[in-house]
């Protein structure tokens, strides 16, 4: 299979996991689309379920598919949220944000009892940081706050270009919380655990797409089906 059909089996398999009268969280980003796609088809059939979406994307793509949201303050309290990832290493840590959406997906991830992470067999990795890391950062001051994360991050033994994310016609890229992102160039987190506590403790970081101790279980596509991690 392709990395796209892999990403479709690991966003079927997913469903196994969701039951009738859940409250879910819905990811952001292709893999995550795979997912909403599936439960879509799901809910016109009958499924019950209400969702939490962590982007205007996914929101607008759930709506269409007759499913129905809701929103953390509303529905504080979330069974399952099923979300893709830049990278993952067989510990369950990850790197996410590639879509821009790191503090919505956090906040939605740790408001539910279960993480789970779906992914193609290429997002699985020895040791993360091949992917560049994103970390949001408000306006104000940001090019302060950037030189503080180079400083903490090279204590960490990371160091590489750090750029501020465009849009595509090259103009500050803006979160949906209106914040900006720096993407990292590490290369190898030597201490994902270590780096993503001290990237939030810098005044000005929003957070970071280091995601620690939040996923319970991850479904990789493969080649021959799906595998599980964690479970």
């Amino acid at each position: 299979m392709n990395a796209d059909d892999q990403k479709k089996a690991a966003a079927v398999r997913a469903l196994d996991y969701v039951k009738p009268g859940m409250k879910l969280g819905l990811g952001t980003g292709s893999t995550a689309e795979h997912f909403v796609r599936a439960l879509g088809e799901k809910v016109k059939q009958g499924l019950d379920v209400v969702c939490v979406p962590t982007s205007e994307r996914t929101g607008q793509l759930a709506e269409s598919l007759g499913i129905s949201l809701t929103n953390l303050d509303d529905t504080p309290h979330l069974d399952i949220t099923v979300d893709g990832a830049d990278e993952l290493d067989r510990e369950l840590r990850l790197i996410k944000g590639g879509g821009g959406a790191l503090l919505r997906e956090k906040i939605v991830a740790t408001a539910s009892e279960k993480m789970i992470v779906i992914a193609d067999a290429s997002k699985l990795v020895k040791t993360l940081g091949a992917f560049p890391l994103p970390v949001e950062v408000i306006p104000f001051g940001a090019s302060v706050t950037a030189r503080k994360i180079a400083e903490v991050a090279s204590a960490f033994g990371c160091t590489g270009r750090m750029s501020r994310r465009a849009d595509e016609y090259g103009e500050p890229f803006f979160t949906d919380s209106e914040n900006f992102i720096y993407d990292c160039e590490f290369g190898e987190i030597p201490d994902p655990d270590g780096l993503a506590a001290a990237l939030n403790r810098i005044a000005g970081v929003v957070d970071n797409g280091l995601f620690i101790g939040i996923a319970a279980l991850a479904i990789v596509g493969t080649d021959k089906g799906t595998d599980i991690l964690g479970a």
